[in-house]
């Protein structure tokens, strides 16, 4: 039988295929675990994940009261179930990240939580219900500056000498990542560069991939564009290092995580207004751009490099900005003190 006395928070994956959400409960759980009693549960766990099994919920003790922190509408109608149907004395917490109004499922369930946490300033602005703010973090020990980049480039297979900009991330329309290749293509008549487009298309964007590798044929370009498949979680942060700037040209996002890795390994960053970013990226570490005008990208870019060189200041300036503002830890401790703050009510 599962041991629940020491657990005084949930934190629910429903979900089998590896995503955003998944990655998150990974990354946070095993750090949180190391100042409040919190678990896991869902069909597939890392081991090294702190979890209970989802059957042992059925019977968990219905006191003390413990935080069930649901980050989708699944993970939400679960914890109502068993706080009304089990009779359960949980807390409810619901994450979002949408920048998009709900669905009325969404807005009735939100409704029924004891608090919600807003990714972002732009998030909390569409929803209906008071929400605390709290922006996601990443491992510094994981993302650092490379000791010697021209090595690391060799070691990658990667030009050694000239300008490397990268753009990662699941490719599909709503990442952009088709701006980000035009753009580098007028970007090269202006200034020699490397193109790095590192992600997976599943099998609906296969075309669309397809349509981004033919225009830069087109072009006569393709000694200029290293189109890269997904690597490991573990190995993205070299991928990062070898950059002299990174874009992240999204149509619309969530949060997005990509630029605050990159600037973390000392990276400057390019992006549009979308998800998170304008509160990621500031004028000191890069630049913001408008969505879908590869245009002012292509001139941002250069600018960028060109005298007076603005990127050797925002690389300076890159890391130091995430350790102040985006640390795991940082996430960890705030989320830590809403649950207890919950836990203290009951």
């Amino acid at each position: 039988m599962t041991n629940f006395t020491n657990v005084q928070v949930i934190a629910p994956n429903f979900k089998k295929r590896l995503s955003g959400v998944t990655a998150t409960i990974v990354r946070l759980v095993p750090i949180q675990a190391r100042d409040i009693g919190i678990v896991a549960t869902g069909p597939v766990l890392p081991e090294h994940v702190p979890q209970i099994p989802l059957h042992a919920l059925i019977t968990m003790p219905r006191r003390p009261a413990r935080v069930w922190h649901a980050r989708r509408n699944v993970e939400m109608i679960g914890g109502l179930a068993l706080k009304y149907l089990l009779r359960k004395n949980l807390k409810l917490v619901f994450t979002s990240a949408s920048q998009r109004k709900q669905t009325k499922l969404t807005r009735w369930l939100i409704r029924r939580m004891d608090a919600v946490v807003a990714t972002s300033d732009k998030t909390a602005g569409y929803l209906e219900n008071p929400a605390t703010v709290i922006m996601h973090g990443i491992d510094l020990e994981g993302y650092a500056p490379a000791p010697d980049r021209a090595a690391l480039r060799a070691k990658l297979g990667l030009p050694v000498e000239g300008i490397l900009i990268g753009c990662y991330g699941r490719i599909r329309r709503s990442k952009g990542t088709d701006v980000f290749a035009t753009a580098m293509a007028g970007v090269n008549k202006r200034l020699p560069t490397h193109a790095l487009i590192m992600g997976r298309a599943v099998p609906k964007d296969e075309k669309f991939l397809q349509s981004i590798k033919d225009e830069v044929t087109k072009t006569g370009l393709t000694d200029h564009f290293h189109f890269l498949p997904e690597v490991p979680v573990e190995d993205m942060a070299d991928w990062y290092r070898v950059l002299d700037l990174y874009v992240a040209p999204q149509r619309s996002e969530g949060f997005g995580l990509t630029p605050i890795e990159a600037m973390a390994c000392g990276v400057p960053v390019i992006a549009t207004r979308v998800g998170a970013f304008e509160q990621i990226v500031t004028p000191q570490t890069g630049l913001l751009v408008d969505t879908d005008d590869p245009a002012e990208l292509i001139n941002a870019i250069c600018e960028a490099f060109e005298p007076p060189c603005p990127i050797k200041d925002w690389a300076k300036n890159t890391r130091p900005h995430v350790a102040e503002h985006f640390s795991i830890e940082r996430e960890a401790a705030e989320l830590i003190t809403l649950y207890r703050r919950l836990l203290k009510k009951s």
